[in-house]
C-alpha cells in the first residue's frame, strides 16, 4: 500500500471523527503516503497534529464551479491512490471517487452510488460501545483493509506553547483569573433548529453561575444582539461572572480558547467535539430532532454527558417519524424544561470543580 485517500467533505465535527481513519492508516502502513481531503475553513483544527498526514483543502470554488471540481478530481487521478475512502458520500465526493480512477474504493451503503466503490459499509443502528455511532460507523470503513487492531479511536488537537501563552495573556487583559475556573458556554447551535431556546438557556447559565466560576459565551461578532437579549434573562449575578468580550475571532482562536476552559456546557456543535478532542469535559444538550446516539462520543456519565428529551419524555417521539419531529421541532424544545436535567448539571460541576481539573 503506497498511497490512500481519505473524503471527508463536511463540518468541523466530521472532519475531527475522520482523522481517527488517517491516524490509524499511518500506523497500519507506516510507509505510505495518507492524504486528508475537507473543506478548506475546517483546517485549522488540523493544524500542528497533522504531521503523519497530508491535508487536500476543498474550496468554495470547487463546490461552486463545475469546471474547478473535475479540475480537482483529474488532479486526484494523477496521484495514482491505491485506496480511497469515501467518509462523506454525496454528490460532490462521487464525482471525486469516480475520477480517482483506484482501484480500491471504500464508502458506506448509499442507495444507487453504491456502484461507484469496491466495498460498500453497511451502518448498524445502535453503539456497542461509548465511542459513539459516528466513530464506530468509521471504524467499519477500515475492515476491507484487514484494519481491526491498534486502532486509534479518539480524535486529538494539538496547540502550541505560544498559542497557550497568548490565550491566557487575552484572559488577563481581559480581568480574568487563571486560579478560576473557566466554563465555555455553547449558547447558541449552529442553526436555530439546534439551538436550546434563549430563555431555557439562561437558566442553565444562573445554575452554573452559583459556582466559584468565569464564564465565557462562544458566539459570532455578529451575534451580539443574541448575546445581549440573553443576558437580560440572566440574574445579576451570572451577569458579574460573564466575560462576554471574549471571543474568538477565527475557528483557531476557539480551538486555543477552549483549551484554557475547564469544561463546555451546551448546545451540541463543533465546539464540543474540539472541547473533546482536546480532553475537556463536556454537558451537551441535543436537540429534539438530532438522534444523541450518533454523536454522545465517549459519554461515560462523568467526563461526557449528553441529554435529549427523548430521555425524559420519550412518549413524544413514540412511532414518530424524523420528518414529523422536525416540524413539531420547537414545541418539542419548549417542553425540554432545564428543570428535567437541573440535577444532571450541578452533578457534572460538582464532580470537575471538586476535583479541579484545569
Amino acid at each position: 500500500m503506497k498511497k490512500i485517500l481519505v473524503i471527508q467533505q463536511k463540518m468541523i465535527g466530521d472532519v475531527l471523527v475522520s482523522t481517527i481513519l488517517c491516524e490509524t492508516l499511518v500506523k497500519a502502513f507506516p510507509n505510505a503516503t495518507i492524504h486528508y481531503l475537507i473543506y478548506h475553513n475546517t483546517y485549522p483544527v488540523l493544524e500542528n497534529n497533522h504531521e503523519r498526514y497530508q491535508p487536500i483543502l476543498f474550496t468554495p470554488e470547487h463546490r461552486k464551479s463545475k469546471k474547478a471540481l473535475f479540475e480537482l478530481g483529474l488532479q486526484l487521478r494523477k496521484e495514482n491512490y491505491d485506496v480511497v475512502i469515501d467518509a462523506y458520500s454525496k454528490i460532490e465526493s462521487w464525482i471525486l471517487v469516480a475520477l480517482s480512477n483506484a482501484p480500491m474504493k471504500i464508502s458506506f451503503k448509499k442507495g444507487f452510488s453504491n456502484i461507484l466503490y469496491t466495498h460498500v459499509i453497511e451502518r448498524h443502528t445502535n453503539a456497542t460501545t461509548n465511542l459513539g455511532l459516528v466513530i464506530e460507523h468509521r471504524l467499519k470503513l477500515l475492515q476491507p483493509l484487514g484494519i481491526t487492531k491498534n486502532l486509534v479511536t479518539h480524535p486529538k488537537i494539538k496547540i502550541t506553547l505560544e498559542e497557550q501563552k497568548n490565550a491566557q495573556n487575552l484572559l488577563i487583559q481581559n480581568g480574568l483569573s487563571l486560579d478560576v475556573p473557566i466554563i465555555m458556554l455553547n449558547i447558541l447551535g449552529s442553526s436555530n433548529d439546534k439551538s436550546y431556546p434563549l430563555p431555557y438557556m439562561a437558566k442553565i447559565i444562573d445554575e452554573v453561575a452559583q459556582k466559584n466560576v468565569q464564564i465565557l459565551f462562544n458566539y459570532m461578532p455578529n451575534q451580539q444582539a443574541i448575546v445581549e437579549e440573553l443576558l437580560a434573562m440572566c440574574k445579576d449575578f451570572t451577569k458579574e461572572k460573564v466575560f462576554k468580550n471574549v471571543i474568538a475571532k477565527s475557528l483557531r482562536d476557539l480551538v486555543v480558547l477552549i483549551g484554557q476552559c475547564n469544561m463546555v456546557i451546551g448546545n451540541d456543535g463543533g465546539a464540543m467535539n474540539m472541547a473533546k478532542a482536546l480532553n475537556k469535559p463536556t454537558f451537551i444538550i441535543f436537540s429534539p430532532w438530532i438522534e444523541k446516539k450518533a454523536w454522545n462520543t465517549f459519554e461515560d456519565g462523568k467526563n461526557h454527558i449528553s441529554v435529549h428529551l427523548n430521555d425524559y419524555l420519550p412518549e413524544e417521539f413514540a412511532n414518530k417519524k424524523l420528518k414529523t419531529i422536525k416540524k413539531e421541532n420547537q414545541k418539542l424544545y419548549q417542553k425540554f424544561n432545564p428543570e428535567l436535567f437541573t440535577s444532571s448539571i450541578h452533578n457534572f460541576l460538582n464532580f470537575h470543580l471538586g476535583h479541579g481539573t484545569k
